[in-house]
């Protein structure tokens, strides 16, 4: 198994998530470093579930792989909003 291709797309997985997180919910301006960890580490708590349904859904239907790719950083920019809204 190529390792670095897993780690690259696990790196551009992340900071897309982050990014989408940051963009969806407008309460991390205002949140405490505390509750960013407790988002932060929801997201990574369901990484490995998001990461293996993308790489089957790129597996199953190729032409599709963008698309699974935005809704994994989706699932875990809301996972991310859920954790962090939860916290409050």
């Amino acid at each position: 198994m190529n390792t670095t291709a897993i780690d690259s797309l696990g790196q551009k997985l992340g900071q897309a998530a982050l990014t989408a997180f940051v963009r969806i919910c407008p309460e991390v301006r205002g949140a405490s470093n505390d509750q960013l960890d407790v988002a932060c580490a929801a997201m990574r708590a369901k990484s490995k579930q998001v990461v293996d349904e993308l790489l089957a859904d790129a597996k199953d239907a190729p032409w599709i792989a963008e698309v699974a790719f935005q809704a994994a950083v989706l699932t875990l920019a809301q996972e991310g909003a859920r954790a962090l809204r939860a916290s409050n």
